[in-house]
């Protein structure tokens, strides 16, 4: 419940925890890894501020945690709107964390054949979408003496695949973003992090890169025994901005085990796991 409406519900002591109550900015917050995020975070004593464009699943979402007991504030946005973004800013008494997680994907088409409407539109997201919160918090997240940038990449940024162009890309940028964003801010008092995931199995990713194609998005996680969770990502996320202040997670790397590379999965035989699972009382 961050901003100014707070004033006049609290008594001076209510409003003096409330003040010194971390807060995080979480995009990207209406399912999945974003969603995890805000949860675990609330969960870890922080108040969240949860953005997204779907206003509907952010208000349901912090609703759940208020529920629960935790501070939560539902605030919808669309990161590629710089005005937006500004705004949104300008409206927050204090900031210091800020999780940039609204990203996706769009097609797993060769780089002969992709479109590049759907590399702009993943451009703008992944990349211009961090540099716009990420410069508007700055100012606020340099002000809370302790402020952390965090940076949700992808193991595609680190390493491409056939058909991963357009998203290696737009993760690749993002991975410069906070690695440059490191260097010219190491003289204040703000971490920049980067948490590069690999196979994560969430309700949307693999179906919105698929443009609403269930089947084939299930097929990206077929024979996997155990990809990550959204939840995985999550507690990844808790530890590295839960470290000391001067301790700095400039950037981790998670897969689940079968993954070994972008390229490389251990996929057991669909009959396998069928028979296995027929022996099961």
């Amino acid at each position: 419940m961050g901003g100014s409406f707070r004033r006049g519900l609290f008594s001076a002591t209510q409003e003096a925890l409330v003040s010194s109550t971390p807060l995080a900015v979480v995009t990207g917050a209406s399912s999945g890894i974003g969603a995890a995020t805000a949860r675990r975070l609330a969960a870890e004593g922080y108040e969240v501020v949860l953005t997204a464009r779907r206003r509907d699943r952010i208000e349901a979402l912090a609703g759940e945690l208020r529920d629960a007991g935790r501070r939560a504030e539902a605030r919808p946005l669309d990161v590629t709107d710089r005005a937006a973004v500004d705004a949104f800013a300008a409206s927050l008494e204090r900031c210091d964390v800020l999780v940039n997680n609204a990203g996706g994907a769009i097609g797993l088409e060769p780089v002969a054949e992709g479109d590049p409407a759907d590399w702009r539109a993943m451009y703008e997201v992944n990349v211009l979408g961090v540099l716009h919160l990420t410069q508007a918090l700055l100012p606020a997240l340099t002000a809370s003496g302790a402020g952390t940038v965090l940076v949700v990449t992808s193991t595609a940024g680190h390493g491409t695949y056939e058909g991963g162009g357009g998203y290696a890309a737009a993760k690749h940028g993002a991975h410069v973003l906070a690695g440059t964003l490191r260097l010219e801010i190491v003289d204040r008092p703000v971490r920049v992090i980067e948490i590069a995931p690999g196979m994560v199995h969430t309700e949307e990713f693999s179906l919105t890169r698929f443009r609403g194609d269930a089947e084939r998005a299930a097929r990206v996680y077929e024979g996997v025994a155990e990809p990550l969770t959204a939840d995985d990502v999550a507690d990844t996320i808790a530890w590295a901005v839960t470290r000391p202040p001067h301790v700095n997670v400039d950037l981790l790397v998670l897969r689940p085990r079968a993954q070994a590379s972008n390229s490389k999965v251990h996929r057991e035989p669909v009959e396998r796991r069928e028979s296995a699972e027929r022996r099961e009382p």
